[in-house]
């Protein structure tokens, strides 16, 4: 015979757990419809706000502008960078200086073979044309140095705005125009997001069912009112691990919303085809 004490602490525990939904009159389940994911907008550097683009409750997609942030010094950084790397004026002053030092080479080699200089003489003119050479490869090297720095700089000042990667709405907004963002995950977002296409729908079945929910059949979800309407979702997840407690196991459908007419957040009937 078990203890009082245990006998208490399982009915606690039965009671907590959660409970399988119930079919409803229908033969449907109780479900919930969330965002597919919500996220957080930092910023990637340590940076001053420039202009918000959205408010709270905006509707944007995938690529939308929704924070513009301060990059001037990386933009004047960016336009040097790209005038080093398009000027040829050093690269053509270094080639002309190796022209003049192979012809003077040539000639010295020229007059060195009809013993009129020494080869001391022809030595050092060898060496400049060995100077001028590796300054005309230096050249060269600097010049695609500075088209490899234009590119990161160019990759920065895009960074300097924030762009939505997935069709949603912007549930809050925590920070304004003129102030310092910080990066790292300590900080303070500037935006939340949610993804609303697609939707996930969330349900939790007895485990009688088990074996009969696959992944990849279509069910149909019926918000409650005053939605009106019905929609089809897909099975994607079906949990492998149940809750012995309750006798249920999760299950997971995607429900499209392209048009943005299903809310999230919202009570549903599941009926599963």
């Amino acid at each position: 015979m078990k203890p009082l004490a245990l006998l208490l602490l399982s009915s606690a525990a039965l009671a907590q757990a959660p409970k399988p939904a119930a079919p409803a009159a229908g033969g449907g389940y109780d479900c919930l419809i969330e965002p597919h994911q919500r996220i957080e907008i930092r910023s990637p550097a340590n940076a001053l706000i420039d202009k918000v683009l959205v408010e709270r409750g905006s509707q944007v997609k995938a690529g939308d502008t929704l924070v513009l942030l301060d990059g001037s010094v990386e933009r004047a950084a960016l336009a040097g960078a790209q005038q080093r790397a398009e000027s040829e004026a050093e690269q053509r002053v270094a080639g002309a200086r190796a022209d003049y030092a192979r012809e003077k080479f040539r000639r010295r080699e020229e007059l060195r073979r009809q013993s009129y200089i020494t080869a001391q003489d022809r030595d050092e003119a060898q060496a400049e044309l060995r100077v001028a050479e590796a300054e005309l490869a230096l050249a060269v090297d600097n010049r695609r140095l500075a088209g490899i720095e234009a590119q990161r700089l160019n990759a920065v000042v895009r960074q300097r705005q924030l762009r939505a990667p997935f069709n949603g709405i912007v549930t809050d907004r925590l920070q304004h125009p003129g102030e310092l963002a910080f990066t790292g995950e300590g900080s303070r977002p500037i935006l939340k997001m949610a993804q609303t296409h697609p939707l996930r729908v969330e349900v939790v079945l007895p485990v009688g069912l088990m074996g009969q929910i696959k992944a990849g059949r279509l069910a149909e979800i019926t918000p409650e009112a005053p939605l009106k309407g019905s929609w089809q979702a897909q099975i994607k997840v079906v949990d492998r691990v149940m809750d012995s407690a309750s006798g249920s196991f999760g299950v997971r459908l995607e429900l499209p919303n392209a048009n943005g007419e299903i809310p999230a957040g919202v009570r549903c009937k599941v009926r599963f085809l």
